[in-house]
């Protein structure tokens, strides 16, 4: 398999600028990168990939095995950089590509220069054991991947909105919502218990390269608890609180998003 062609890799900008290699969190695809890309191309290589079952991927590349655990879309993450050979990469991931992101740097840290973690959650339950705190109960999950399941179309008319945030911007919830209905149902139900049942928190210790954590000032999704977690665990990380509100800051907020991807990961200009 062509693994440009099963992820539908593009890289554009600088030839000679550092790596940023940007990943879409669930029912997206690279199109929600857009506005962030022109700024971010002026002094960045960038590269830019849907996930496998997602946007212009090969979907005949997709399985349920490989794909029902967070380590499967990982592995595509080393894949492309390997394929690419640019060198090492900042890895930017959004929502649930954060955490394939740490799984791909505690499996191959010299692929990677930095990681920049956006609108990250390691777990989106809560354990009131440990104290953390994730933004739903069990009981919620269960319900959202219920009705997932019984009516998709529907779920994602809903739930879009209130991921997205910013209701006064309602064109940004009908984005998100075409987004999500433009995957296929099938495969979204399995990376939707990826993306709410997965528990990396163990896993954020194992990262060892330069980390940011950019996290929005409002969040229904992913709350500053989380995103204070998860800069504590990993060491040497730096937290920025964006005054975008939301789950998508690369759209709701584009410039403010791009200027803290680009001073963290060292542009030039």
């Amino acid at each position: 398999m062509d693994v440009r062609i099963r992820n539908h890799v593009t890289v554009t900008g600088r030839a000679d600028g550092p790596v940023a290699m940007l990943a879409h969190g669930f029912g997206c695809d690279q199109h929600m990168w857009r506005l962030v890309v022109p700024i971010l191309e002026r002094d960045f290589t960038v590269v830019l990939f849907d996930h496998v079952g997602a946007g212009r991927s090969d979907l005949s590349s997709w399985n349920e095995e490989r794909y029902s655990t967070m380590g499967g879309y990982a592995e595509d993450v080393l894949e492309i950089c390997r394929e690419l050979a640019l060198g090492p990469v900042t890895f930017v991931g959004h929502s649930v590509s954060a955490m394939m992101g740490v799984l791909a740097v505690a499996r191959q840290p010299e692929a990677f220069a930095r990681l920049v973690l956006l609108a990250p959650s390691p777990c989106f339950i809560d354990d009131p054991a440990s104290g953390y705190r994730g933004g739903f109960s069990a009981g919620d999950i269960d319900e959202l991947l219920e009705s997932l399941d019984a009516n998709y179309l529907g779920w994602s008319g809903a739930m879009a909105p209130v991921i997205m945030g910013n209701p006064e911007r309602p064109e940004l919830g009908e984005e998100l919502t075409n987004s999500f209905c433009r995957t296929d149902p099938d495969i979204a139900r399995v990376f939707a218990r990826v993306t709410f049942l997965s528990d990396n928190r163990a896993d954020l210790a194992r990262v060892s390269v330069p980390t940011l954590v950019a996290q929005c000032s409002s969040d229904a999704i992913a709350p500053p608890e989380v995103g204070l977690f998860v800069q504590s665990r990993i060491p040497g990380s730096q937290l920025v609180t964006l005054n975008a509100t939301g789950h998508c800051p690369q759209l709701a907020a584009p410039e403010e998003t791009a200027a803290a991807i680009a001073a963290f990961a060292g542009a030039s200009g």
